[in-house]
């Protein structure tokens, strides 16, 4: 059997046993065929198979970039491959990750990228890399802007890794975009960004739960009256962070 369906079956039937509420919203704006590029912000550790298997069948195979050290793993790499995502070394050299999401996009594949680059744990969305802008410039492939939500509940950066039950998650997907080739890429790319924190809004005000005490509001971000980090404490930790990956990578001793 197709190793991607097993999989993918294999997602779902988590869903089912952890009892999720999975929406889908506005997914007729993903092309039915020929390339085309989803942009989602970044939540959880799990955001990838939501955006990609939340909508109803027929849904199209999506192939995200993920983080490289992600693939390392027997269980989650195992699943990462069998999917066919693409690892990206995010604190070394993209350049091997991004030709082969151009020559994905080439063959008429739909592409997922998280243009953040990393999870956002204020739940905001960051600043936004080029990267996507410029994918979409050299392939001609639209970009369909996503937002989803609720899945930090389950698993996400910086909260303790287990996996919670009767969450709702829910996927947005936006019309599909070209960015102006006569507009810089940052300019682009803040317009992205705008694109998705305004989809992110609305799926944040029509979210159907609530958290169940002061303790639970940690999934909240600050301006919504949640214990998230703000965006400036977040900023500063995934700062920290980077460092020092990118200093035990140097050593060889790794980092988690």
């Amino acid at each position: 059997m197709d190793p991607y369906v097993v999989v993918a079956s294999g997602f779902r039937a988590g869903w089912r046993a952890l009892r999720l509420d999975v929406r889908s919203t506005a997914h007729a704006n993903i092309p039915r065929r020929g390339p085309a590029i989803l942009a989602s912000n970044h939540v959880g550790y799990l955001d990838f198979c939501f955006v990609a298997l939340a909508p109803p069948p027929p849904r199209r195979r999506v192939r995200f970039l993920a983080r490289d050290d992600f693939f390392e793993g027997r269980v989650v790499g195992g699943a990462l491959r069998a999917m066919q995502q693409i690892p990206v070394d995010v604190h070394g050299d993209p350049t091997t990750a991004f030709a082969a999401a151009e020559a994905a996009l080439a063959r008429g594949e739909v592409v997922g990228v998280h243009p953040e680059g990393t999870i956002s744990p204020s739940f905001v969305p960051r600043r936004g890399r080029t990267g996507t802008v410029r994918l979409a410039l050299r392939t001609g492939a639209p970009i369909v802007p996503v937002a989803v939500w609720g899945s930090q509940r389950l698993l996400t950066k910086w909260q303790p890794k287990r996996l919670r039950t009767g969450a709702c998650v829910s996927v947005r997907y936006g019309e599909p975009w070209h960015p102006p080739a006569d507009v810089p890429p940052a300019v682009s790319t803040a317009e992205l960004m705008r694109r998705i924190g305004d989809l992110l809004a609305r799926e944040q005000a029509a979210y159907p739960q609530q958290p169940r005490d002061a303790e639970d509001r940690w999934w909240l971000p600050a301006h919504l009256g949640g214990t998230a980090p703000t965006p400036e404490e977040a900023e500063r930790r995934l700062r920290e962070q980077a460092a020092a990956r990118r200093a035990a990578r140097r050593d060889g001793t790794g980092a988690d």
